[in-house]
């Protein structure tokens, strides 16, 4: 599969083109908009169901290239070095339509990559501003419903016994995709929104949230590679290595970084790497896993 085909595959898909909808929606001044019951029970549907840390790096090059404050740079550095569950989930949908997916513990491991990088983050501002609530923010990471809902997700999953899977299992499997389409069509629309906020830091913002996927998500394709993973795998790998979070750290930013403007992270987390992912990244990262395959 050439990768004008992958892409073409990935941009077609109805996960991706809901998101363009409600990017556009919201251009045009739509009242599109979910209430927030809605997006609530969204959110907790897709965490449930599917139930890297290198933050140094991002903070030192959000610190010195992008130029932004301690509390800013470390608020950047917990949302690009936690991953997204939905970009998970997007890769994933991906990597089986292509047919080269071949684990299925792969979920595993957004709940075990979510917190390490955010509380990571949290110790660099920390000691960078002389202080800070650490405790609170690792707590709130931890007892966040993200947290709680992977976590209790993957352990249900794991104790369950197969006749009580099989009976929720339409539910949580075929209804999935279709809960997916109406999430990343709210997304779309939060992302028009925090466009606006990135203006306001200028082109290098831009550059870093294109950047930084591309470097994180190409070692991950590599790392997963080299761990012997398929090439579904691998890219999948890649795409959580190079997404961002915009659940769980924008929460522990709250707690941990008063100082800084969660806004700002979650433009380029949202605004531009989330949709660059989907579009681009996925694909993209799946072609170099097949070539090093």
């Amino acid at each position: 599969m050439s990768v004008s085909d992958l892409i073409s595959l990935n941009l077609g898909s109805p996960a991706v083109l809901a998101f363009a909808l409600g990017l556009v929606a919201t251009v045009l001044r739509s009242d599109l908009r979910f209430p927030e019951a809605v997006t609530s029970l969204l959110s907790t549907y897709l965490l449930f169901a599917i139930g890297l840390a290198v933050p140094f790096v991002a903070y030192r090059v959000a610190r010195s290239f992008v130029g932004i404050s301690v509390a800013d740079a470390a608020s950047l550095a917990a949302h690009y070095e936690s991953v997204s569950a939905v970009t998970f989930s997007a890769a994933e949908t991906f990597a089986r339509a292509a047919g080269t997916l071949e684990e299925g513990y792969l979920p595993a491991l957004v709940a075990l990559l979510e917190i390490p990088g955010i509380v990571v983050a949290m110790v660099i501002g920390s000691r960078a501003l002389g202080g800070g609530n650490l405790r609170s923010a690792v707590h709130e990471v931890i007892t966040g419903k993200s947290i709680v809902l992977l976590v209790g997700g993957l352990l249900i999953g794991c104790f369950a016994n197969q006749s009580g899977i099989e009976k929720v299992e339409p539910l949580f499997r075929d209804l999935f995709a279709g809960v997916l389409v109406l999430f990343l069509l709210d997304l779309g629309t939060l992302a028009a929104q925090r466009l606006r906020t990135m203006k306001e830091v200028g082109f290098r913002l831009i550059v870093f949230a294109i950047g930084m996927p591309l470097v994180f998500g190409t070692v991950g394709v590599f790392g997963g590679s080299l761990a012997g993973l398929s090439v579904g795998g691998a890219a999948v790998l890649g795409a959580m290595a190079a997404s961002a979070s915009y659940i769980a750290a924008p929460a522990a930013v709250r707690v941990g970084l008063p100082d800084a403007d969660v806004g700002l992270s979650l433009g380029a987390a949202l605004g531009m790497t989330f949709p660059f992912n989907l579009a681009v990244g996925i694909p993209l990262f799946h072609e170099i896993a097949h070539s090093n395959g």
